[in-house]
């Protein structure tokens, strides 16, 4: 755990912390997900802070570990990529777009079945009433920011080689994140009832997708020159390398002034960004050849001290 990046394990920690949480505090008749989750938002259970604790809140161990395990074996590539500030903004609202979408899709349910006009509902276990129905809306899990880094990942290194069980042989990350998409689109459409937010998944994606295309046309640049992801159509990896390659290009003036030492301090620090670039190069060559796990936790290290700066 202390190799990895800060913010990804902070983020482990928590989730976990919250579950054991619920599940003491439900031995005391206290539903950490009533509090918690995310209600309709016409229900009266609806709380504004639902809509970013709903995602450190998983209705079942698996539920926990696979979105855990997600994130760790995603979450700690992409912090080191993108920066820790700026992955956990990611992290947070992609899981604040997909609490939205699930809003969304809700409000279009109630309004399309007109559940305003109807006092009660019935159910296969008898009537209940429409308040205490609509209160059974609740959503929780972090899948929809986990869908989001899946999202970074794909974009950022397109051409890596994943073994997803039980395919036979590798595939693509690009090809990975795609077909993800795809199933959660048809799920969405045809498995309605199932007790998964599919849309949600789809939500976080998208905000995550609308984030990069700003990030890579060059928004937000204040924060460490602008993180650039590269789309799956035409992305190579020398776009991957020009992007971390310019994290360290200074721009020159057009007028070099120079007053006593000055002069000597900035070809040194020309020259140790230079070497810095060099070994980034190296190691990037490294990650293509051998994928990330194949860097000793040396090199680890020093990618992620490079890149974080």
């Amino acid at each position: 755990m202390n190799s990895m990046p800060p913010v990804t394990k902070n983020l482990l920690i928590i989730n976990v912390l919250c579950f054991f949480a619920s599940l003491a505090f439900a031995s005391h008749g206290i539903n950490f997900d009533e509090l918690f989750g995310l209600h309709f938002i016409l229900a009266s259970h609806f709380r504004p802070w639902q809509l970013f604790t709903y995602m450190f809140m998983h209705a079942s161990w698996q539920h926990l570990f696979f979105n855990m395990f997600a994130v760790w074996m995603f979450g700690r590539i992409m912090e080191q990529t993108m920066g820790r500030n700026r992955f956990l903004f990611y992290y947070l609202t992609c899981g604040l777009g997909a609490g939205l979408m699930q809003e969304l899709v809700q409000t279009a349910e109630y309004w399309y079945y007109g559940f305003g006009s109807y006092e009660q509902v019935a159910l296969g276990d008898g009537v209940m009433a429409m308040a205490d129905y609509l209160n059974r809306w609740n959503t929780v899990g972090a899948s929809g920011a986990v869908y989001g880094i899946l999202l970074s990942f794909g974009m950022t290194f397109p051409e890596e080689r994943m073994f997803i069980f039980p395919l036979p042989v590798p595939i693509k990350a690009k090809y990975f994140v795609v077909g993800y998409a795809v199933i959660e689109l048809l799920s969405a459409l045809s498995l309605k009832g199932d007790g998964v937010a599919h849309m949600a998944h789809l939500g976080g994606m998208l905000v995550g997708l609308l984030l990069l295309l700003y990030w890579r046309g060059g928004g937000g640049s204040g924060n460490r020159g602008g993180y650039r992801s590269y789309g799956p159509n035409g992305s190579s990896w020398d776009n991957v390398r020009r992007w971390f390659s310019s994290l360290f290009k200074k721009k020159e003036p057009h007028i070099n002034v120079t007053y006593g030492g000055r002069y000597g301090q900035e070809a040194a620090y020309r020259q140790q960004k230079k070497e810095q670039e060099e070994e980034l190069n190296r190691i990037l060559d490294k990650v293509k050849k051998n994928g990330y796990d194949g860097l000793t936790p040396e090199e680890k290290k020093r990618l992620f001290d490079i890149t974080r700066k």
